[in-house]
């Protein structure tokens, strides 16, 4: 069998170890449903194979090996052939060649996926040698003898067009990365100069004479309020730059009142809300439970954590839920020892997200679900859901919805420590119902 067979003959073997593959690029990987997982590995596998039929000439091999041989013209599908492509034109440089093409290829349109998925670009390169030799390997053993000169000369179209394929990923990761860099320095830029604007014109306005003692203590209120606002988007910042570059979110644990922990949370989510505006409306419940949670609770619920750290998580998906709920709605938090909690079947406008690293064969845990009855959210907008480079749609700020963090750090950040807690951070969202994200902690 030549190798353009073999490949549309078996896509659903290569395409299997594809995502296992993908799954074990953690924490992008084990976000990700198969649908996102297998991205465009089935058109870029249709494209190898119609690369493998087509006739090359000596010359558009070597243009192909100088990555000149993909660039496809305005409206070429993904799956287009090198003999529907053309080469670099006059005055155009390789990369210049490679991104052009990129924009119409199957590789391309991953390469740009995975940016948003969250992947590193080490990751994504894996991802292309596990399929180089998944398939090698897959087809060499179902020929059940030893290769022929065609059989090579398979392998080595098969090589090139893997790396044009490559080549084109990258070049689309890497503006991907560069898209999200500029719009995240632009928002920050856009965060930090509202508070510091506040900052500046109330300092400016207590150096005037003759000021109220009523108006000092509010301008003084205001610059407390802005400066601590500055000092958390600064905190983030540091928190998401240290997560970043590997070393991960310290965590110190200690045995803490988990109840006790969120009860903080919420009081200061409460605390936080716009002035003239009504305090955020949000119920403790305990698993199963209707009403809400006694308080205080006959028993603490003793668990080895951070406290400082989990309060900011906890913090930061409240102010999340407040902040997308429905108006005048409430967010309700479940506060439980249940088992692992299992997000529900996408099915009927379901979607489902899940980070963490909670082993299958760990004993139950401690949950803590916040729900609010906010607009659903898709399934496309999930994928990628806790990386703060991912481009989303920007929602109309209310004023009644609470503090807000456009920078998109709240999610990554908390996902980020629980995660270093050893947890698993799920958010369900079904139509109607609203959105849940479910934290899950291990008792030990």
């Amino acid at each position: 069998m030549r190798l353009a067979e073999f490949l549309r003959a078996e896509p659903e073997a290569i395409l299997a170890e594809w995502e296992a593959f993908a799954r074990s690029c953690a924490p992008s990987g084990d976000t990700m449903d198969v649908a996102a997982l297998r991205d465009h590995a089935a058109l870029m596998l249709e494209a190898f194979a119609a690369d493998l039929d087509a006739p090359q000439t000596p010359a558009e091999q070597a243009a192909k090996a100088l990555g000149q041989g993909a660039a496809a013209p305005p409206g070429a599908p993904a799956s287009a052939t090198p003999d529907q492509r053309v080469g670099a034109g006059a005055g155009e440089t390789v990369r210049d060649a490679v991104e052009r093409a990129s924009r119409h290829t199957a590789a391309g349109e991953h390469g740009a996926g995975r940016a948003e998925s969250g992947f590193t670009v080490a990751q994504m390169t894996a991802e292309y040698r596990a399929l180089r030799a998944s398939v090698v390997r897959l087809w060499t053993a179902a020929q059940g003898r030893a290769l022929d000169a065609r059989d090579v000369d398979d392998l080595t179209r098969f090589h090139e067009a893997i790396d044009q394929a490559l080549a084109e990923s990258l070049v689309r990761f890497d503006a991907r990365v560069e898209q999200a860099k500029e719009t995240f320095l632009a928002i920050l830029g856009h965060d930090l100069r509202n508070p510091l604007g506040a900052i500046q014109a109330s300092a400016a306005f207590l150096q005037q004479p003759d000021v109220a003692p009523a108006d000092q203590r509010a301008l003084a209120a205001r610059i407390a309020a802005s400066a601590e606002r500055s000092m958390r988007m600064v905190g983030e910042l540091l928190d998401f730059t240290r997560s970043r570059l590997g070393g991960g979110i310290p965590v110190v644990k200690a045995e803490t009142d988990l109840v006790a922990l969120v009860r903080q949370a919420v009081a200061e989510v409460r605390a936080n809300h716009p002035v003239g505006q009504p305090a955020p409306a949000i119920v403790l419940r305990a698993p199963g439970g209707d009403e809400p949670l006694p308080d205080p609770q006959a028993e603490p619920l003793l668990v080895p954590v951070d406290a400082a750290r989990l309060w900011q998580a906890l913090t930061n998906l409240l102010v999340n839920a407040v902040q997308h709920g429905a108006p005048g709605g409430t967010v309700t938090v479940t506060i439980g020892g249940a088992a692992p909690a299992t997000p529900v079947d996408a099915t009927d406008g379901g979607s489902t997200e899940v980070v963490g690293g909670v082993a299958d064969d760990a004993e139950p845990g401690v949950t803590i679900a916040v729900h609010n009855g906010g607009a659903h959210i898709a399934p496309a907008q999930l994928d990628g859901l806790f990386n703060p480079l991912q481009s989303r749609t920007v929602r109309p700020v209310r004023a009644d919805r609470g503090p807000t963090s456009s920078l998109g750090l709240g999610l990554y950040i908390a996902e980020r420590i629980v995660h270093a807690h050893g947890g698993q951070l799920a958010v369900a969202s079904e139509v109607g119902a609203g959105t849940t994200f479910t934290v899950t902690l291990p008792r030990r």
